[in-house]
């Protein structure tokens, strides 16, 4: 009788595990506004570095790209650090 009363326990509080899975499972959107999530925050600082580095470029005299490489490499890098961080939490 007491293990008929541990096994209806058991199953019990397996069943509200289910449940509470399936009630915190993410629907489409919010994968979709997670997935934006992450573009963006890769995509931001990678086109600010080049915005950045073009202008800087501009000011100097004669043709150069060597803000523009740099910043744009280095806004690469502070996108992935952006996805790593975001990914993480």
């Amino acid at each position: 009788m007491k293990d008929l009363h541990n096994l209806k326990t058991k199953i019990e509080k397996q069943v509200i595990r289910i449940k509470k899975a399936e009630h915190d499972r993410p629907n489409l959107l919010s994968q979709t506004i997670y997935i934006g999530t992450l573009g963006l925050v890769m995509v931001l600082p990678v086109i600010a570095g080049a915005y950045l580095g073009s202008w800087l470029d501009g000011m100097m005299a004669g043709y150069s790209m060597r803000w523009t490489l740099s910043l744009l490499l280095t806004g690469v890098v502070i996108g992935i650090l952006n996805v790593y961080f975001l990914i993480k939490d």
